[in-house]
């Protein structure tokens, strides 16, 4: 890979982890640059997640004030966060790069279909809230066997592959949370964290890394996090939307080719 294809991983980093911070599916924008690069898709999924990583922590550190009073949640939440990362990713190196090849396709399409009905999704979980009648950050009753299934389950996808992981867990917290957007946010930031971490350790050990590509998104991610946390609330969440669907068919078309 040359110094320019660098260059535009890293920029894609950028606009990755940006996007991560924000809302989620920042893999729909790095995947499918690897993809063109001529990155085997199971090296371009381990060191794509790998790369993330550090800018998941970035986002997480950068978005602090929204985490307070929220200790005792990521404690509870977090090791479920841990284990569906280890199960996904397991899975990914279980299972053979045919079975990968066929099932990312569908991934894709799932996450640009999360992406553009986030919108939507958001307003039903505003209502559900003000019907709610609870407290500001209370678990609704019965909700708390649903919520930590839900971020088991979405870990293990985002251990996986993990495009569009944080719209998916935006939306099971939203509906199990009677917390604001800007917190259930952050909270989302910490959990897709430790769902990148882990899964990356176990990348590291015993996966084939492209190291260069991996540094290239990791560098571009954490500048992309900074930004997000910054002014990413200020811009049209539309603009992206719409590129992340354009980016994400773009992929499926190079798939199935």
């Amino acid at each position: 890979m040359t110094w320019v294809d660098l260059l535009l991983v890293g920029l894609a980093g950028v606009w990755a982890g940006f996007i991560n911070t924000v809302v989620g599916s920042g893999t729909l924008i790095t995947f499918p640059v690897l993809l063109a690069l001529g990155v085997p898709p199971v090296v371009a999924n381990v060191s794509n997640t790998i790369g993330l990583a550090p800018g998941s922590f970035a986002g997480a550190w950068a978005m602090r004030p929204e985490l307070r009073g929220q200790r005792s949640r990521i404690l509870r939440l977090g090791p479920l966060s841990l284990a569906g990362g280890i199960i996904g990713a397991v899975l990914l190196l279980l299972l053979p790069a045919s079975a990968f090849a066929a099932i990312v396709p569908v991934l894709i399409a799932i996450g640009c279909v999360l992406v553009l009905l986030q919108p939507a999704l958001s307003r039903r979980v505003a209502a559900r809230r003000e019907r709610a009648g609870v407290g500001s950050g209370e678990l609704r009753r019965g909700g708390a066997v649903a919520l930590g299934a839900g971020v088991l389950g979405t870990g293990v996808y985002g251990g996986y592959f993990g495009a569009a992981q944080g719209v998916l867990l935006i939306g099971i917290l939203g509906i199990g949370l009677d917390e604001p957007l800007p917190r259930i946010n952050a909270l989302k930031n910490v959990l897709a964290m430790l769902v990148n971490g882990v899964a990356g350790i176990v990348f590291i050990i015993v996966s084939d890394v492209d190291w260069p590509v991996a540094v290239a998104i990791g560098v571009g991610a954490v500048l992309g996090a900074q930004l997000g946390a910054r002014v990413g609330r200020r811009l049209p969440p539309t603009v992206y939307r719409v590129v992340i669907v354009a980016v994400g068919v773009a992929a499926i078309v190079n798939l199935l080719r």
